[in-house]
């Protein structure tokens, strides 16, 4: 019998973020930090609270899963880094998980159709759409910057919207359209113990990347690099 893989799930793209100890996909142990840049600060202690809690040493660690985005600039920055730094240091196997894929996985048993919305400012969201298949969801559309009116127009329906951007888009929600349906709002952030789960299966498919060849997916360039480009053509 081959032994249990123990990972260990790092989910910092969102307003809240968390880590999780996972075994064979299943989350024995999470944590969750609110956002911010003192999270730098925090996570490692954090990690290492939960090893404690559970008698595990980072050389326990098999796999590391991390999600990848699109989400805070910031927060996949440090999340991706610390990922790379410990993979490099436990020499565990890393596996980036899209973020859209994560949220997706948050929505109610009774979502046929799923669209993901992450504000990314000037009315447009970081957006992706799934449909569910017997066998799980299926990617209509991937990760892309796109405005919400525009992603429900193209969506068939009935179809759930998710994800933390929806208070700031919620006025391209035609009211008549009784077929766009609200996610309950604790469903609205992804999730550590997600991650793990799909980073696990994701692993077992053989999805692993190089330490070295892992960015964040941003979809776009951060908004101060945008700037400082208009600033100085």
């Amino acid at each position: 019998m081959s032994q249990p893989i123990r990972g260990l799930a790092i989910e910092t793209s969102s307003r809240i973020g968390s880590v999780a100890l996972a075994q064979d996909g299943r989350a024995l142990a999470d944590e969750t930090f609110e956002h911010g840049l003192q999270h730098a600060a925090r996570i490692v202690p954090a990690i290492d609270q939960l090893c404690r809690r559970l008698n595990w040493d980072s050389a326990d660690l098999r796999q590391i899963y991390v999600s990848a985005g699109p989400g805070s600039f910031t927060g996949l920055r440090i999340g991706i880094t610390l990922a790379k730094t410990l993979a490099f240091v436990t020499a565990a196997r890393l596996v980036a998980v899209p973020t859209v894929r994560v949220l997706a996985e948050n929505a109610p048993a009774e979502a046929r159709h799923v669209i993901i919305v992450i504000d990314a400012k000037r009315e447009q969201i970081f957006t992706a759409s799934f449909d569910r298949q017997t066998d799980g969801w299926t990617q209509r559309e991937p990760a892309h910057l796109d405005s919400l009116s525009a992603m429900l127009a193209r969506a068939p329906r009935p179809v759930h919207l998710i994800g933390q951007g929806i208070p700031e888009h919620r006025k391209f929600i035609v009211d008549a359209d009784t077929q766009v349906h609200l996610c309950d709002e604790s469903t609205w952030r992804p999730r550590a113990d997600v991650v793990a789960q799909l980073g696990w299966r994701m692993a077992r498919e053989g999805q692993f990347t190089d330490p070295l060849q892992l960015t964040p997916i941003y979809i776009r360039r951060p908004e101060a690099e945008e700037k400082l480009d208009q600033a100085n053509p």
